[in-house]
Order: C-alpha cells, then structure tokens, then sequence
C-alpha cells in the first residue's frame, strides 16, 4: 500500500497524507504492547473510519510529552490502562501473545537429548520508578531441554514463556521450531535418516563386513555381493528414536582407489584385459 500510495508514484491528493496513515497503521500492528492499546481503545468503531479515542480520554491518560509521536502516545496509553487496572477500575484484559522461533540442533541431540540456551527480547512492563507502567524491550534467557527423538519441523511449547498479558491476564507460550544443521553425511525425513557409507570395489563385488558410524554408535554391517553404488541397506529402528522410531538407511557409494602408482595402473590395465567388461553395453 505504500508503495500505491507514495506521493512519488501517487497522484492522489491526499497521498502524502494517506501514506503516513499507512505506515502508523504498520507501526501499530507490528507492536503487541501497541496493538493492544488500540484494541482497547479503539473498540466498536466501525469498519473505515479514522481511529478517535472515547470523548473522556484527557482525563484518564496524562500526557505531559505531547507531540512526541505514535510511539510515546501508545507507550503512555498502555502504562495509565495498567495503573488503572492495578488500582481496581475497569479495563481490557488479554492473553499476551506467543512467541515463535527457532532452534537448530545436531542430528545426535535427536538421539541422545540435550540442552540448549536461547536468548529472546521480549517486551516488559516496568514495575517501578517514573518508568512504572512503561514497555521496555528486555533480553530474557531461557534453558530449554531438548528431548531425544525430536523430528525436524516439531514444536516445543514452553507454557507462560511468551509475551506477558495485559490487565492481569496470563502470558502467552514460547514455541521453538526444531531445525537440524546441515551435515554432509546425513539426510533426515521425518525420523528416517539416510547416510552415506563409503566402500571399496571388492566390498561391493565380493561382499562382506563393515563397520560403519552412525549416529547411535558403531555396527558392523553385512554388504551384499554384487553391490551397486546407490543400494540401500536398511537398518530397522535405527533412525530417530521417536514415536515409533525411524529407520536408519546406508547407501552405499562404491569408491575406486586412485592409479597413482605403477601396480596400481598395472592392476587396473590387468583387469581391462580379464574382464571384458562394459557398464555402457546396457
């Protein structure tokens, strides 16, 4: 809308006047402390009009720092609504909002559990002094238990952890997305994991034993004969222990030994010759 409505681009004449409407509006919306306060004042009127405070507002709300704009109107409004509802008189109450964010985690915090500090800023009422009544932005830090067999995209909710209520009401919760950080060797859906696993061409031609790492510790696993690069080898339970558990999935990714050296050469010239073999006659 501002964008229409700048007077740059604009040729309405009250642009100028319609964009500075535009961006309070914002300011208002983007602010829960704010948004709040024009709740609370602003209810009943209709659908268009211009926002008017109740005829009587001079006499409730003191405001010595007139002139100083949106942001200190809202600020002073929220601070007298909060002295009156201490003192006994009527006024809105509302559940303070939620907070939404996110956490990253390891793919073995999945398994095993962890704990992880965040750090939020989050909007408080001063409860003393000149300030009394005033938001203030504060950092809150919080210790969270990550439990094992979390999955990505899954929300912890931490009750009361949100934005405070208003006129005594509760606050909201805190809810942290779970996020996995990015590792080369793993691929996670859902509680499946898929891991990549190295092996040599006799490995994967003769077959055998290997011990691979994975995220709950080390097993030996049994390769196929005849193994392609690509062939899964799935592993039951062993994925991400949630509820029920994810399996865990080894690819095999067959890996040639450099010619670097004469017997290495020799050795691959020996096998051109034996073997006859083509993968592109397919």
């Amino acid at each position: 809308m501002v964008r229409k409505y700048h007077p740059d681009v604009s040729k309405l004449k009250d642009a100028d006047a319609k964009t500075k409407e535009i961006n309070e509006a914002y300011e208002v919306l983007g602010d829960a402390t704010k948004r709040a306060a024009y709740d609370a004042l602003g209810r009943g009127h209709r659908a268009g009009e211009s926002f008017h405070p109740p005829p009587d507002w001079g006499e409730q709300f003191d405001f010595a720092g007139a002139g100083a704009g949106a942001e200190d109107f809202f600020a002073d409004l929220f601070a007298q609504a909060g002295r009156r509802q201490r003192g006994g008189g009527g006024g809105f109450q509302m559940r303070g909002d939620d907070i939404h964010a996110a956490i990253t985690i390891d793919l073995r915090d999945a398994y095993q559990g962890a704990t992880r500090t965040v750090s939020l800023r989050v909007p408080r009422q001063q409860a003393m002094g000149e300030m009394r009544g005033r938001a203030v932005m504060e950092e809150k830090t919080l210790s969270v238990n990550i439990p094992r067999g979390v999955t990505p995209g899954q929300q912890l909710r931490l009750a009361g952890q949100g934005h405070e209520g208003h006129g005594g009401a509760g606050p909201g919760d805190l809810y942290l997305e779970i996020g996995f950080a990015p590792d080369p060797r793993y691929r996670i859906e859902g509680a499946h994991v898929y891991e990549n696993v190295p092996v040599t061409p006799w490995e994967a031609a003769l077959g055998g034993s290997v011990s691979v790492q994975t995220p709950s510790g080390t097993v030996e696993v049994r390769v196929p004969a005849d193994s392609q690069s690509g062939r899964k080898l799935r592993l039951k339970g062993r994925g991400i222990p949630a509820n029920p558990p994810g399996d865990l999935y080894l690819i095999l990714n067959v890996v040639l030994p450099p010619a670097n050296n004469d017997k290495a050469r020799a050795l691959y010239q020996a096998m051109a010759r034996e073997l006859a073999f083509n993968p592109r006659a397919a």
